[in-house]
Parts: C-alpha cells; sequence; structure tokens
C-alpha cells in the first residue's frame, strides 16, 4: 500500500493547489445557499405597488366586508413599523353592480382589463353562499387573476370572507354583535421540543421552543455538505481515469504499480480531499454560529458520525467511479455511464423533502438502513429533532463498511481489466463478467 499511498499524496497535492480547488470551496457554499442568499437579497425589493381587485358580490353580504379588511390590512400591516417604508402592495377593493342579465359579458370586461394592467383580479361571490347547497356551482367563491394559483391575495382573501359569512349566520342565530366576542379570534400552536429529566440532579429540564432552523436548517445542511464532498472527491474519479487511460498515463503508470494500488491511490487521494474541504466549512460553520449566539444548535454529537459516513461513502462511490472510468475510451462512454453511476447520491436528494416530514417512519427507516443509501439519509435522520434510535447508526455503518470493502474489491477486479482495454465501449454485461467471473 505505500504506493497507493504515495499516488495519494499526489493526487491530494495536484488537487488542492489548484485555483479550482479554492474556487470550489468559495463556491460550493454559495450554490447550497443559493437560494437562501437570495431570498434575503431580494426580500426587501419585493413589488409594493397597489393591487386594485374588482368584486362581483351577486349575494351584497361580503363586498362591503372585504372593503373594511383591506383598509385595516393597508393601515396595520404594509408599512414598516421602524422606518415607515412600504413593504407591501396595499390591496384596493372595487365593488362592482351585479348584472345578472348580461353576466358572461360582465366577466369579459373584468378579464379585459385584467389584461390592460388595469385591474390585479376580480372575485366573484355567489349570490347563495351564505348559506351553501350540496351544488357547488351556486355558493363558490371564484377569483380571476393571470396567475391565480401562486397569488398571494387569493389565500388572504378568503380570510375576511369566511369571518363575515360566520358573522352572518351567528346573527341569524341569534348571536349579537356584543356576544360574538373573542368568537373569530386566533389562537397559534407554539411548537415545543420535550420535557427530559437532568440524570445528575434529577431535576426536571423545561422543554425549549422548537425552531424551524433546528428542523430543517441543521440536517439539510449536514446532507447537503456531504453530497458535495461526494461529488468533490468521488465524482471526479470518473473523468480522471478516464482521461489517464485515453492518454496512455494509466499504462506508464502500471508499469510501477498494481491495479489495486493504481485504483486506491485515486480514491484516497480524493477523501484527502474532501476531509480537507469538510473541515474548512465545518469549522468555519462553528465559529460563526458560535458567533451569532446560537451555538446550542451546533450539532457536535453528530459531527464524529458526519465524517466516518462520509469517508465511507467517498470510498464506495470513488471505487466506483474509478472501475466505470477505468471502463470508459472518451468522454462519450463517461457520460452514458456517470448517471447509473451517480444514483446512489442522487435517489437521497429526492427523497428529502418526505423523511424531514417523518424522519422516524418505516419509509424513512428502512430506506436508511439500505447501504448506498445509508450515509445522507441516516445522517440526514439523525440531524433532526427527533433523532434515531441507538442503534440504527451503527447497524448502518456496519452495512456501510461492508458495501464499501465490496466496492473496492468489485471496482478492483473491473479496473485491473477496463484499465488496459482500448477501443471497445464499456457494457455493463461485460463489467459484470470482469467483477465476477475468471480474467484469467
Amino acid at each position: 500500500m505505500r504506493k497507493a499511498l504515495l499516488l495519494a499524496k499526489r493526487e491530494y497535492k495536484s488537487a488542492v493547489r489548484t485555483k479550482a480547488f479554492i474556487l470550489g470551496l468559495i463556491g460550493a457554499p454559495i450554490l447550497m445557499g443559493g437560494s437562501l442568499i437570495a431570498m434575503l437579497i431580494f426580500r426587501d425589493l419585493a413589488d409594493t405597488d397597489d393591487q386594485t381587485v374588482a368584486v362581483l358580490d351577486h349575494s351584497g353580504l361580503v363586498g362591503e366586508a372585504l372593503v373594511d379588511a383591506a383598509e385595516s390590512r393597508n393601515r396595520l400591516e404594509i408599512f414598516d413599523a421602524e422606518s415607515g417604508d412600504k413593504k407591501k402592495s396595499a390591496y384596493v377593493i372595487e365593488l362592482i353592480e351585479s348584472s345578472p342579465s348580461d353576466l358572461p359579458q360582465q366577466r369579459l370586461e373584468l378579464s379585459d382589463r385584467i389584461r390592460r394592467d388595469e385591474l390585479h383580479a376580480f372575485v366573484e361571490i355567489a349570490s347563495d353562499v351564505l348559506h351553501p347547497e350540496d351544488d357547488d356551482k351556486g355558493t363558490r367563491v371564484s377569483y380571476h387573476s393571470k396567475n391565480a394559483s401562486m397569488d398571494d391575495m387569493r389565500r388572504w382573501i378568503a380570510q375576511p370572507i369566511n369571518q363575515q359569512l360566520r358573522r352572518l349566520r351567528l346573527r341569524e342565530a341569534g348571536v349579537s354583535d356584543e356576544d360574538m366576542g373573542t368568537l373569530f379570534s386566533w389562537v397559534s400552536v407554539r411548537g415545543m421540543g420535550l420535557v427530559s429529566l437532568d440524570d445528575e440532579s434529577g431535576t426536571i429540564t423545561e422543554a425549549r421552543s422548537s425552531s424551524e432552523g433546528e428542523a430543517i436548517g441543521v440536517p439539510v445542511i449536514l446532507m447537503m455538505l456531504m453530497f458535495i464532498m461526494v461529488m468533490m472527491g468521488a465524482m471526479p474519479l470518473l473523468n480522471s481515469v478516464m482521461e489517464e487511460k485515453s492518454q496512455r498515463i494509466a499504462e506508464v503508470l502500471l508499469g510501477s504499480i498494481q491495479p489495486f494500488e493504481f485504483m486506491m491511490g485515486k480514491v484516497l487521494g480524493g477523501i484527502a480531499v474532501s476531509l480537507t474541504a469538510s473541515a474548512v466549512y465545518v469549522i468555519a460553520a462553528i465559529i460563526g454560529v458560535q458567533q451569532a449566539g446560537l451555538a446550542e444548535y451546533i450539532p457536535y454529537g453528530i459531527l464524529p458520525w458526519f465524517f466516518v459516513y462520509m469517508t465511507l461513502n467517498i470510498l464506495m462511490m470513488g471505487a466506483t467511479m474509478a472501475a466505470v472510468g477505468s471502463a470508459c475510451n472518451d468522454a462519450k462512454d463517461a457520460q452514458s455511464l456517470a448517471l447509473p453511476a451517480m444514483m446512489p447520491v442522487m435517489i437521497p436528494m429526492f427523497m428529502l423533502g418526505s423523511i424531514l416530514e417523518a424522519p422516524s417512519s418505516s419509509v424513512a427507516t428502512t430506506f436508511s438502513l439500505i447501504p448506498p443509501f445509508t450515509p445522507m439519509l441516516m445522517l440526514l435522520r439523525q440531524g433532526t429533532p427527533a433523532g434515531v434510535p441507538a442503534w440504527q447508526p451503527w447497524v448502518g455503518l456496519a452495512g456501510v463498511l461492508a458495501t464499501s470493502l465490496l466496492a473496492v474489491w468489485v471496482g478492483s477486479r473491473i479496473f485491473r481489466v477496463g484499465i488496459l482495454m482500448q477501443g471497445k465501449s464499456p457494457r455493463v454485461t461485460e463489467m459484470v463478467r470482469w467483477a465476477f467471473g475468471r480474467t484469467g
């Protein structure tokens, strides 16, 4: 293994001394947090132009309540309390007299006004909206705009309409406005953690407020960081090995080094590069979070698992990529095999949302114990406030370790044949035969 370590040292130095590595260190966090940064930058650049909405109220019961609700919102919500600057659009309600005899034409005229940007939208309220029947057509409230499904005003307008309808129904039931009191007051539900017992002192520790940053930010950042490290340490091996093979550099190296040592040198170099980059990110993140006064959210207990899982993940994926690269003769071959080889890394990304919603579900548990997915999915589950049972990370680690060793063994058998084979496009069936069959 001495020659493999020498090759790994060469690969490591050649990678970290390049400008691309430095630019990658800077660019990766920007890409990872790009959406968040964009939201913060453009948060104060939202459209603040007044939005006029025409209301066609066939019932004659809701229109005035919408006007009052819009005026209250414009007075209390659209201006910044400190600077006095306008931060939201004002809603202007324009009541339109209903014309039942010529309703299609009236709807067309209002739609044309929206097309000319004279209106933002128009709302049509059915005549029997107060007492809905089984037939939805006679009781619905229709909202018409250029982009109704994503319109914030559509979501806002439902509340004052329903509040007014509830108020009118209560009046019919004999409840006066004075007796209604706080019937329409909204009580929010505060997310809290669990109460715990201090084993040493025997005191009960009160639950603390649960934050979205802890529930989503910590696990997502850990998973995205591992994804970036795998992309940085393992994925380049496919093209690197393929280029050295096509340029006949590999043939020269194989004169003094065994194929297994050659492959392991490349993989170990990728692991070293990823460990360096991840250490920089983790240390910088810890310092930044501590300076921000949020040290309680640093998952110190999970960081060792992160580095162990990342190392094994790159060992597993790096051996796979090196083996695939050894079978390729040009960039076209590499492109055709790159996507299938990347699936163990891509599939966990597709499951990110569902596992964050239910990290303890049977689906989350099952997939996190499947070795190719374990490093990313188990880490994601460990980073959530719910955590995982103590036995699961160890079982997952055992599976990943066994799978990584298998990947190295299979990869080395493919590598020793593929690296010397020229002029023939790789086939999956042939690579399987190289791995498990007799190669002479």
